[in-house]
């Protein structure tokens, strides 16, 4: 039977429309848009230019960690070490240039230390067959007792020669008013969206999500990709410690603690499935911009900041309620 060109185009406009209404990232973007219109008339400070240039900063640092999180998410992996690597790479740095090497010989050294951390976990795990929970546990504990080690438990707020060139790097706003970490984090987007959507590499990720033994069976190096993806979000903690320890002058050993739980909440929230084979950039950008406005507005409506857990968690669970209705659709 022909098909009219109308009714052609008419069927893509609903599969569109049911796509769109499926997705989970759409849903929480619309929840963000609707607190943030319900706080701008709740409150006088939510829609201030200072408030909201300290929203967009503050979500950059969980947000760029779950751009990594997202690559081991989507194969089926978990990563607990992140707001531990996130602290040992902040403080390799303040330690580097607190020595008195330059700025560039101190992030070559925080990079070189979350790389090195992301393939011993992924050796582990890929090679070795040890389970992603409890090796990223393990890790978690010994990143911050290896950053209390080399800074001796101790405060590092003098960054050698270069301390001035560091606070602009996390601090400053070079591009039309915009906060550096800001500009960072849309940059490391972009990269992690291109890299998930048009290469081979982002393609094997799902491949393995989806179903790790077909992926073995066609040919995915599998075992080289989990190490890959380790190293990425090793990676990801790392430079997210570089611009936060620029951003706050000064670095403590509880800086990034509990950062774990709030990276995996904005990756599940934003549409990342915990079984795997689901995942995207964008959606990590968009849960870490619902936990921080869910943050943001305690304070401003008065609610006390310890509700914040239960906040994030009654988020967490019903981001998974959503995916186990829609997986329910499917099967039907």
């Amino acid at each position: 039977m022909a098909v009219t060109l109308d009714q052609t185009i008419a069927q893509k406009q609903h599969t569109f429309l049911s796509r769109l209404f499926a997705s989970q990232t759409f849903w929480v973007v619309i929840a963000v848009i609707l607190a943030c219109l319900f706080l701008s008339f709740a409150t006088d400070a939510f829609a201030t230019q200072k408030n909201l240039y300290n929203i967009t900063r503050n979500i950059t640092f969980v947000a760029i960690v779950a751009l990594g999180m997202t690559f081991v998410i989507i194969t089926g992996g978990i990563d607990l070490s992140v707001g531990s690597v996130l602290c040992l790479c902040s403080m390799v740095l303040a330690v580097t240039m607190h020595a008195g090497y330059s700025i560039e010989v101190g992030i070559l050294a925080t990079i070189v230390t979350a790389l090195a951390i992301g393939a011993f976990n992924g050796v582990l795990i890929a090679y070795l067959d040890f389970p992603p929970f409890v090796v990223t546990l393990g890790m978690l504990s010994v990143a911050r007792s290896l950053a209390m080690v080399a800074s001796n438990n101790t405060v590092v707020f003098q960054f050698g020669p270069d301390h001035d060139k560091l606070l602009a790097l996390g601090g400053g706003a070079w591009l039309f008013g915009i906060a550096n970490p800001v500009l960072y984090m849309i940059l490391l987007a972009l990269i992690t969206g291109f890299i998930l959507r048009w290469t081979k590499f982002g393609r094997h990720i799902f491949a393995i999500g989806g179903n790790e033994h077909a992926a073995t069976l066609t040919g995915v190096p599998v075992r080289q990709i989990k190490v890959a993806v380790y190293m990425i979000s090793a990676l990801s903690a790392g430079l997210a410690g570089i611009i936060e320890t620029g951003w706050l002058g000064a670095v403590t050993t509880n800086i990034g603690t509990g950062m774990e739980l709030q990276v995996i909440a904005a990756t599940v929230i934003g549409g990342a499935n915990l079984a795997g084979g689901v995942g995207t950039a964008f959606g990590a950008i968009v849960g870490a911009a619902l936990i921080e406005v869910i943050r943001n507005s305690l304070g401003l409506l008065g609610i006390n900041a310890f509700w914040q857990g239960t906040f994030i968690g009654g988020a967490i669970l019903l981001a998974v309620l959503f995916d186990r209705i829609r997986n329910f659709r499917r099967s039907d």
